[in-house]
């Protein structure tokens, strides 16, 4: 797996990757971080019934704003996929697939937790990669900053590669960029990914707001401010504009 950082983009090689892209702040991240780095980059969205299927909406602006952006990453865009999982809301009873209230089930998981929904994504990502002929697979997962979420783990993506690797006799990679960074730093790899102008791209386009909110706008982008999803991007957003005001410390570089 691997982690966030600034790299180049390897057109030569002619290595491509396809992208989990949600329309959410960490998709979106991870977009801009396989754009650095892959010549050829394809999109996957899933639409499984989610209460917040608005996100959906946001995928299209995100990646015309990201291919204007930076004329490398226009070039590098490719193809967008949308893939309807209804079988995933019709047998998921969770406050993410029904009108529920957010709180914590009776096993101490959070009620928005829709279980297999990541090993669900990666299996049709991989068979849509297959097809494709690309081997590199992008997740926003993270167990930093995370709600808890089994399928977040980073065994659950190490197990996961292992067997889509021997089921479809393929070399497939997952990277999760997001995996070991919290949201404060993932809204600096934006930064260093395509500076202020991809931090402004997230906040003004990208949706993580459960309830499906785009009403309010707040420093950190639309949403309801309550939620688990709101109030982690937020706490995110104020840690990274703290530690961009306070500057670098005395053993970094002005």
């Amino acid at each position: 797996m691997s982690e966030g950082g600034r790299g180049r983009g390897n057109e030569s090689g002619g290595d491509r990757a396809l992208v989990l892209f949600s329309g959410g702040q960490d998709s979106a991240t991870c977009l801009a971080w396989a754009l650095d780095r892959f010549a050829r980059v394809e999109t996957l969205g899933f639409d499984y019934g989610q209460r917040h299927r608005i996100e959906l909406d946001a995928r299209a602006r995100l990646r015309a704003g990201l291919a204007h952006l930076v004329p490398a990453w226009a070039r590098r865009l490719g193809e967008d996929h949308t893939l309807a999982l209804d079988a995933l809301g019709q047998v998921s009873e969770t406050a993410l697939t029904r009108e529920a209230e957010i709180g914590y089930a009776a096993s101490g998981l959070p009620n928005t937790f829709v279980p297999g929904r990541n090993l669900v994504f990666l299996t049709f990502a991989a068979t849509l990669a297959y097809r494709r002929g690309i081997r590199h697979i992008v997740g926003g997962m993270c167990e930093t900053d995370f709600s808890g979420y089994p399928d977040c783990r980073d065994d659950a993506i190490k197990a996961m590669q292992v067997a889509l690797n021997l089921g479809m006799d393929r070399r497939f990679v997952l990277h999760t960029p997001l995996m070991w960074i919290d949201k404060a730093r993932t809204w600096s790899l934006a930064q260093n990914l395509g500076g202020r102008g991809l931090v402004e791209l997230i906040v003004e386009e990208s949706h993580t707001c459960y309830l499906g909110e785009r009403g309010a706008r707040h420093a950190w982008g639309y949403g309801c401010g309550t939620c688990p999803a709101c109030r982690l991007r937020a706490e995110g957003h104020a840690r990274f504009v703290a530690a961009e005001t306070a500057g670098p410390g005395p053993d970094q570089p002005a």
